[in-house]
């Protein structure tokens, strides 16, 4: 089991210093919009992710007037006891430690502490381009396979530096093809890899959305959730090829997992197209819900569960329903915000189960 017993904070977003101790495996925070709450979540996917979930830049969770920051977490693994340590130093130089001992890669931590968290914003998932989706699927399987996201660095990396070299031939500052050649053979690798695995990935992942999605909104319609990659058409080396003068003269590659795209239709149209926010909600909730499942079922415990001011736009039963699979279905540790003392305390109460009632 997974259990994050304290954090602590120094100059982190709108905290100077603060410390937090979680006895309860489920933690409700209240309060006011702009007092913490959210930003506490954020500390937490830090220890989990080495980065925020929220922005990119580091800098830009120093609290102000400060240079740095300092997040620790004591956590219990399987009766184990290990603290993690995120620091920013003056200088902008990050470091993360577990045990003491500090990381050279930060990728190595990745999915240590695996963690699942559902915010506004990530209504994207559902209402977003493709890459929203891609992002999802790639949160995910990183955190189940450290394997994957060695792969995904790698062809990140060379697509970018391939689309240079496009550029490049673009602009005749470069007329030899070879490098391109070499580009292709090595996104050809991974990309293999990456589609594989994807593929397999979905095929569990998606009846899992699509029965959590039926239990959350008391069923709504048939739902349909399919995976599209070009590399299920012609080998992806076969797509380079087809593809390249396109990719020259765009100055992009055209072809390759980056494009792959997960389809969901309801009632046989396009989901977001005639989905109601509330039908919005369940299918982000069912798509959460299933990577909790899968990386529960991957690592052998849960995950940790955060879930930011989720009472929003949905209604009783289905909040119900969600509360039901979160806190009763799963023993994982669980983190909710809302801004409402009571609403929480009543929601938490009719569990049944214990749990502490974090007022900021």
């Amino acid at each position: 089991m997974l259990q994050l017993n304290s954090i602590s904070l120094v100059h982190f977003k709108n905290y100077r210093q603060q410390f937090f101790s979680f006895p309860e495996r489920i933690t409700g925070i209240c309060g006011p919009n702009g007092i913490g709450k959210t930003n506490l979540l954020d500390a937490i996917h830090y220890l989990c992710f080495t980065r925020s979930y929220f922005g990119r830049s580091d800098s830009q969770h120093v609290h102000s007037g400060m240079s740095g920051f300092r997040i620790e977490g004591d956590f219990t693994l399987n009766g184990r006891m290990m603290k993690a340590v995120c620091i920013v130093r003056e200088t902008g130089r990050k470091e993360f430690l577990l045990d003491d001992a500090p990381y050279d890669r930060f990728a190595d931590h990745i999915g240590k502490f695996p963690c699942v968290i559902i915010a506004p914003d990530d209504i994207q998932v559902i209402t977003g381009g493709s890459e929203e989706r891609r992002r999802f699927i790639d949160a995910l399987l990183c955190q189940a396979d450290p394997e994957y996201l060695r792969r995904l660095i790698n062809y990140n990396k060379v697509l970018q530096q391939r689309n240079g070299l496009l550029k490049a031939l673009a602009d005749r500052r470069i007329t030899d093809t070879q490098l391109l050649d070499v580009y292709d053979q090595q996104l050809t690798v991974d990309g293999r890899f990456i589609y594989a695995e994807r593929k397999a990935f979905l095929a569990d992942c998606i009846q899992k959305v699509i029965s959590f999605y039926q239990q959350i909104s008391g069923g709504d319609g048939p739902l349909e959730l399919s995976y599209e990659s070009q590399l299920a058409q012609e080998p992806f080396e076969v797509l380079l090829q087809k593809y390249r003068e396109k990719d020259i003269y765009l100055q992009r590659t055209g072809a390759g997992i980056h494009k792959d795209e997960l389809i969901i239709t309801l009632k046989q149209q396009p989901f977001r197209n005639i989905a109601s926010q509330g039908q919005r909600k369940s299918l982000l909730f069912a798509l959460k819900l299933a990577e909790f499942m899968i990386l529960k079922e991957n690592k052998q415990f849960a995950p940790l569960l955060l879930l930011d001011d989720v009472f929003e736009k949905l209604d009783e039963q289905r909040m119900n329903n969600l509360l039901d699979q979160v806190c009763m279905q799963n023993e994982g540790q669980l983190f909710i915000t809302d801004t409402h003392s009571q609403r929480i305390d009543d929601h938490l109460k009719q569990l049944g189960l214990p749990y502490q009632l974090l007022q900021l």
